[in-house]
């Protein structure tokens, strides 16, 4: 039996369909779409278990850095953690957190993740402290015509000028991800096109869903100002719950973010340093 711990390998077809495999089974998810669009950057790598040829067991780094303030934070976020079934309790996910922590503990500003209450135990021991994330609200009372437009996110056009507003463009957000605009594409062109709307008079996008009079604003892409984007959509708007947080919190209420079955944990100086700090981050760029 050949026991190896495998990284990077997003251009290795045979152990990418494995691990399309094992996330699929695991998740619900599959990643093959996502690199076939060219959208798998250098940014995601994955550090894996592979048994005979088999990925069985997984934690991937996505570098995440972040703007905050106005200064870049060099972040990882660690996601995509599984293990197949019959080879759980082996030590594997231990084994692969050891080799994530010797090449970046000391080397990056922070590392954060979202675990499940069944693993509450395990990332302390590796210096993950739990946190709390700081979500914004308001009522809202307006008048006008709904100007968004909604964009399929079917096409490579589409694509190509999400990517380019990502990569030039300064967000209205206290703390928004700089240098990764695969991750932001993992979702933008799979899981949510249904929620990409344009606003022409701003030249931005709005990531959004409305449930009857409430607007879930995901998060903006393009450097239009919060309350700007919130008009857009027009008087059909009555509430605005926002997945990030915006420079401005003046008017917004401020509740902590309570999520069923995860824990955000957290470690490195950035957090030392900004552990009284409130925001969260952008809901869009959970790995």
């Amino acid at each position: 039996m050949s026991v190896s711990i495998e990284k990077n390998y997003r251009d290795n077809e045979a152990l990418r369909a494995s691990f399309n495999k094992l996330a699929e089974n695991t998740f619900g998810l599959n990643f093959e779409n996502w690199y076939q669009n060219g959208f798998w950057k250098d940014n995601y790598i994955p550090y894996s278990v592979v048994i005979d040829g088999e990925v069985v067991s997984n934690v991937s780094v996505n570098a995440c850095n972040m703007n905050y303030k106005g200064k870049e934070v060099k972040l990882i976020q660690l996601g995509t953690v599984m293990t197949k079934e019959d080879q759980r309790g082996k030590g594997y996910s231990r084994m692969l957190m050891e080799e994530v922590m010797k090449d970046y503990e000391g080397k990056v500003d922070g590392m954060y993740l979202w675990g499940n209450d069944s693993v509450i135990d395990f990332y302390p021991k590796f210096g993950f402290k739990e946190a709390k994330e700081y979500q914004y609200s308001k009522e809202v009372e307006q008048t006008g015509q709904d100007k968004t437009t909604k964009v399929p996110m079917n096409n490579k056009q589409d694509f190509d000028k999400m990517v380019e507003i990502l990569a030039t463009r300064s967000q209205n957000s206290r703390m928004y991800m700089v240098g990764n605009t695969g991750l932001y594409m993992f979702y933008l062109s799979q899981f949510m096109t249904e929620n990409v709307f344009y606003i022409a008079d701003c030249d931005s996008y709005a990531i959004a869903e409305l449930e009857d009079d409430t607007l879930i604003l995901h998060t903006i892409i393009g450097d239009a100002g919060v309350d700007e984007v919130i008009k857009s959509f027009g008087a059909q708007v009555k509430r605005v719950v926002l997945c990030f947080t915006p420079n401005e919190t003046q008017g917004f209420e401020e509740n902590e973010v309570h999520e069923e079955d995860s824990t955000f944990f957290v470690q490195g100086r950035f957090f030392e340093e900004n552990k009284d700090a409130r925001f969260m981050f952008q809901a869009i760029t959970h790995a």
